[in-house]
């Protein structure tokens, strides 16, 4: 009697498995835009899940009488934080990020997917996978959520599993791109500090002691119920100062036709009162070899309520004649260079033209276009359907002190790296390290940037000459910190680069006043002073002032 009730709860639940990895199945490939019918799908995945975990739970012994195995405990716990960050990249809601992260410091706490849980001496491929998958997902979580501590534990660990995993099996991984994770960090609200002394990662492993007994066997001693994750968890990694982050849509490696049905579903979506955001960063015109992104996001001219921001890899960025944009401008202009987001060869669908964004300036726009082909998109300036759009166009080419001792294809987009983190922008570019200063003389910097940037902040808000473009953004916090970075960004380059060079400059249309121009002078004494403190003031030409 007792066999047959324990098969009947084995089949009970490997049904129940099955049901919900469909339900889960629907759910991972709804497309990361559009609202209709998303949180219906969600509750219903989410609800078999939960079900699932309440009967593993009432059943524990009987399955593992069964020849159930640790880590398909972790592989529930794992879907559900996949669940809670899908649905956080969906709606960029803080709380489904809590809750995500809740769920994956669970499982690296209680190591469900710890080899040695299994009782066998030899890793098995397909747990191997499952825990790398879950190492990737979790430091992808903390990262977003900064956690610094976590994360670098996560990164430890996560190394040495790939080396391991190099040895014994063939393993590769695609994530969120370098730049695409700076852009949506940049769109995301900062918890206070006090908020992230509130759980230190040291907690992970005073709680529940997990120790290894003579057979290798993980025996977890958290409890009665040893596969209970305790939600409430998410309540002390809230942070209730903060207001709602905006909304954003992440693709991976879209084409064309893709990439414009999504900013075209989030156009349609956007309420009135709105400005749509849109960042690319992708190779121009015929690309070779090497690896670049391309993304957009979408602000609130009001509050910033949403946004969309995505990701793609591309291929190397090579340079490509810019298109001019004074006089009259023939049709063929528009179509002339182009923006390269697929892998390779030349296909129509890979191929993104200036032209192509036209049709979405019938809304307010602000773009941002991070490419050795970004100039050419300057033929967007007076050729609006609706309202003129704001445009801030990256240098065609990034700038070194030393480039030799700069790994261009690992560090991203120096344009991106300026406007999502200045500072560091700005030392990589001088060739400084965390190695040549302290932390005390580092906040420093940062004080002097906060300062300067508050200074800029108030001179645009009261410039009489200031565009009705930038007066309509500035009371977004994020699109006004973007426009302050790259104001920075601009005129430490005019001061680095050689004879002002317009290759090696960033472009904004329409013109931003004078009075915060590259070599004005309340800009360039805030980039000296910068620089004098870095002790890096020998490696700018300054105006004689």
């Amino acid at each position: 009697m007792a066999k047959k009730e324990k098969d009947v709860v084995s089949q009970t639940f490997h049904a129940m498995v099955e049901s919900a990895d469909r339900k889960f199945g629907r759910v991972r490939d709804l497309p990361l835009y559009g609202r209709a019918q998303q949180n219906h799908y969600f509750q219903k995945v989410f609800k078999a899940y939960m079900r699932l975990w309440k009967y593993q739970q009432e059943n524990r012994s009987k399955l593992v009488d069964c020849g159930w195995n640790r880590w398909e405990i972790g592989e529930i716990a794992s879907r559900i934080g996949q669940l809670y960050f899908n649905q956080y990249m969906r709606s960029s809601e803080a709380r489904f990020l809590v809750e995500a992260y809740v769920f994956y410091e669970a499982i690296l706490e209680r190591k469900y997917f710890d080899a040695r849980g299994s009782g066998k001496p030899k890793v098995d491929v397909g747990v191997r996978f499952k825990e790398l998958r879950f190492y990737a997902r979790f430091l992808l979580v903390a990262l977003i959520f900064n956690k610094v501590d976590m994360v670098r534990l996560l990164a430890e660990r996560f190394k040495g599993l790939v080396d391991d995993s190099m040895t014994n099996f063939r393993v590769k991984f695609a994530e969120l791109t370098l730049d695409t994770y700076r852009m949506m960090q940049c769109l995301e609200w900062e918890p206070s500090g006090s908020f992230y002394q509130r759980r230190p990662v040291e907690s992970v492993y005073q709680k529940h002691p997990v120790e290894s007994n003579e057979n290798g066997t993980v025996i977890d001693h958290s409890g009665a119920v040893s596969g209970l994750i305790d939600i409430n968890l998410a309540a002390d990694l809230t942070d209730p100062t903060l207001p709602p982050n905006p909304r954003k849509a992440v693709l991976y490696r879209p084409s064309v036709t893709r990439l414009l049905a999504v900013m075209a579903t989030i156009c349609e979506e956007l309420p009135p009162e709105t400005i749509m955001l849109i960042y690319l960063s992708a190779s121009g015109n015929a690309a070779h070899s090497n690896l670049s992104q391309a993304g957009s996001s979408g602000g609130s001219r009001k509050s910033s309520k949403d946004k969309v921001v995505s990701g793609v890899y591309g291929e190397d960025k090579s340079s490509a004649p810019e298109s001019h944009c004074n006089g009259k401008r023939e049709s063929s202009d528009y179509y002339d260079n182009y923006l390269w987001l697929g892998p390779r060869g030349y296909g129509g669908s890979n191929a993104l033209y200036p032209g192509d964004i036209i049709p979405f300036t019938r809304r307010p726009l602000f773009l941002i276009i991070d490419s050795d082909s970004s100039h050419a998109f300057k033929v967007l300036h007076g050729a609006e359907r609706g309202e003129p759009a704001a445009l801030l166009l990256s240098p065609l080419k990034p700038a070194f002190k030393n480039l030799s001792a700069v790994d261009t294809s690992h560090c991203g987009s120096q344009f991106t790296f300026f406007l999502t983190a200045p500072l560091p922008a700005f030392c990589q570019m001088v060739g400084l390290t965390s190695a040549d200063s302290d932390m005390d003389f580092y906040n420093d910097a940062e004080e002097i940037l906060s300062i300067a940037f508050s200074e800029w902040e108030v001179i645009l808000c009261t410039s009489k000459g200031l565009d009705l473009v930038w007066a309509q953004v500035l009371s977004d916090p994020f699109l006004r910190r973007l426009i302050l970075r790259f104001i920075f960004c601009r005129s430490v380059l005019s001061f680095f680069c050689p004879l002002e060079d317009e290759q090696y400059l960033p472009i904004c249309l329409p013109h931003l006043p004078n009075s915060v121009s590259a070599r004005s002078e309340v800009v360039q004494s805030a980039v000296f002073r910068l620089a004098n403190h870095l002790k890096v003031a020998d490696c700018f030409q300054f105006d004689d002032t």
